[in-house]
């Protein structure tokens, strides 16, 4: 079991961003990635539907002798969790929630951003209000950052004014810690940061999640020692522009194969 591949999947790119702190954190590790290109933006999608594309996913990796699963995703996370452990039975299973909101500290005003659909399930709310009962938790969609990520936007006039234009809502003001509730964000930590003027905490998933898993692994017995890993990345609609922004993604040439997982 140590020598098999770890399964990551998102709904794009954003997910490559987990990839990459793991591959950082856990250096031996192989890794197989799926990003579901043919359906994303999952932020925009029913609940039935991402919990349909995250069972599919989960399948396919499992195909791929996955010794875990990471739901890279932070739509998938908040609504397939159940579905995708049901489905990957005793595979272990990581989402990118529960390690972020176990790393909020209580008693100060926490500002979410995230997907229609992860803002709109409450799970952020809901879980950081279990571990820190004297927290102020407010949340804020922000559907715009996806695509201009994607789209190479970051760190540019565009980018400033969308940034802007989202954290000076009045639902954010005064809040001492941002959670970052997308796996796009953390490319844009560093403008988020500097629109506080480093004054608010910037919470991103990518190495809590990273340092969670390499925990957990550690614990089941399934880190592996050998070297030599192998990296696979699957999309199920291939792009050129997708091929460019992985490479930015991951911070390093990644080959991608398109497969159909649908039939």
């Amino acid at each position: 079991m140590q020598n098999l591949p770890i399964g990551i999947f998102d709904s794009g790119i954003g997910g490559l961003t987990v990839a990459h702190a793991l591959k950082e954190r856990l250096p031996n590790e192989s890794i197989i990635y799926f990003g579901d290109t043919e359906h994303l933006p999952y932020g925009e999608k029913s609940e039935e539907a991402i919990q349909y594309f995250s069972k599919k996913i989960t399948q396919f990796l499992l195909k791929k002798k996955c010794k875990a699963i990471v739901m890279a995703c932070n739509s998938a996370s908040s609504t397939s969790s159940d579905v995708v452990n049901i489905t990957a039975k005793n595979i272990p299973v990581f989402n990118v929630i529960d390690p972020v909101t176990m790393a909020v500290a209580s008693n100060c005003k926490i500002g979410v951003i995230g997907t229609k659909a992860t803002i709109e399930s409450g799970i952020y709310s809901r879980k950081i209000k279990k571990n820190c009962p004297t927290a102020n938790v407010v949340a804020l969609a922000t559907p715009l950052l996806v695509p201009m990520i994607e789209e190479g936007f970051i760190n540019e006039d565009i980018s400033h004014k969308i940034i802007a234009n989202y954290l000076s809502n009045k639902l954010l003001a005064n809040i001492d810690s941002i959670i970052l509730a997308c796996t796009h964000y953390p490319l844009i930590h560093k403008e988020i940061d500097e629109f506080y003027n480093s004054n608010v905490r910037v919470v991103d998933s990518a190495d809590i999640v990273a340092n969670h898993i390499a925990k957990k692994l550690d614990e089941l017995e399934l880190i592996n020692t050998k070297t030599s890993p192998e990296y696979h990345f699957y999309v199920s609609n291939y792009t050129k522009s997708f091929a460019k922004s992985a490479k930015f993604f991951f911070q390093e040439e990644v080959k991608i194969e398109e497969v159909n997982i649908w039939i």
